[in-house]
């Protein structure tokens, strides 16, 4: 899921400017590379072979999460790349946002790790069309403060609804990783099957958590402060806030081994129909951002996978056992993945998951 995610050196102040950049229309014609992106992914260190062959990065617009994103995208909004994550690529497809990929262009589409090749409608649909590369993929994971919360208080991802941590939580204000800690809750670890009886339940624990909630975070830097300040103790984030925090010695930890496990995601990039540049800027984007270089910054500074095997192989075997990812069949062994869902689902997800937050 997840995408998605922030630079950890932003300030309030150049958080808000970005913000403000977003909501802005973007400078768009033939000669400009407009990315449409989760708020910090503008990182220069993640595509340096477009900044070197283009002279500068690309523009970039953002979105705090992928409906936002794909209702802006309805709406009419113009860009040519775009960084959706595993559940909602059928989605945007289907909804006729996206352009084929020519894989001939893509310069690491053969080195993507194996998992993601084989999980159905990603990055190919049925026919064989490729739609989507993939990028980055990490966790979905129980945080703590581990001078607040004691180990054996979270065994179980039911603490998340435990009343001894009212106004001390916090969850993202994005329906796939609340569904993600929902489904875990109740035992389900692979949400395309889930019934009309287990989507009540897991609803009904997101009821009883929305009673805990302190914030539903919208970005890293939302979340890192309210951890760091100690105005929540427990959360349910992704890898970068551990990591990122950590790197500044704030007592913040990750508890992988809770009973139920955690979720892992898959996010990447897809080019965008209607699309105004030329597709030579778009594919020389996407072999920077997938290019085997990038992986070693990706793991050690942001603390996710990359999506270049080949990548990953080249990191220094310290920091992947640092990072978790040494073993990757261990990495994602009690997970729930965030594959692609039927799209009725996903839509009953969403509606469910406003009326919760709305404390209804």
């Amino acid at each position: 899921m997840k995408t998605a995610h922030t630079a950890k050196a932003y300030t309030t102040a150049a958080l808000a400017a970005i913000l403000a950049l977003g909501t802005a229309l973007p400078a768009f014609s033939a000669d400009t590379l407009t990315v449409f992106d989760w708020s910090g992914y503008e990182d220069p260190a993640f595509h340096p072979a477009y900044t070197e062959k283009h002279g500068g990065s690309p523009e970039f617009s953002f979105f705090g999460d992928e409906e936002e994103a794909f209702q802006k995208l309805r709406s009419g909004f113009k860009a040519d790349v775009a960084h959706p994550c595993s559940q909602s690529v059928v989605k945007w497809r289907e909804a006729g946002l996206l352009e084929p990929l020519d894989t001939a262009k893509l310069t690491a589409w053969n080195d993507i790790l194996p998992n993601f090749k084989a999980m159905k409608n990603l990055m190919t649909s049925d026919d064989g069309t490729a739609w989507f590369i993939p990028f980055e993929w990490g966790n979905t994971v129980l945080t703590y403060r581990t001078d607040t919360v004691k180990p054996e208080e979270i065994a179980s991802l039911k603490a998340f609804a435990d009343p001894k941590f009212k106004d001390r939580v916090s969850i993202g204000d994005n329906v796939d990783d609340a569904y993600a800690l929902a489904s875990l809750a109740i035992g389900l670890k692979d949400w395309t099957t889930m019934t009309d009886a287990q989507f009540a339940e897991a609803s009904a624990f997101l009821r009883e958590v929305h009673k805990n909630v302190r914030l539903y975070w919208t970005d890293n830097t939302d979340l890192s402060q309210a951890l760091a300040s100690g105005e929540v103790d427990l959360a349910w984030a992704w890898n970068e806030t551990a990591t990122t925090l950590q790197a500044e010695s704030q007592p913040v930890a990750i508890k992988k081994d809770t009973k139920e496990g955690l979720s892992t995601w898959v996010c990447g990039y897809a080019r965008l129909k209607g699309a105004e540049a030329s597709p030579d800027l778009a594919y020389d984007y996407l072999n920077a951002v997938t290019d085997p270089a990038v992986a070693a910054y990706m793991v050690e500074s942001w603390g996710y996978g990359h999506s270049n095997a080949k990548g990953m192989a080249a990191v220094d075997p310290k920091i992947l056992a640092d990072k978790g990812y040494a073993d990757v069949d261990a990495f994602v062994a009690n997970t729930l993945f965030q594959s692609p869902m039927p799209t009725e689902l996903r839509q009953k997800m969403i509606a469910e998951f406003e009326k919760i937050k709305s404390g209804y």
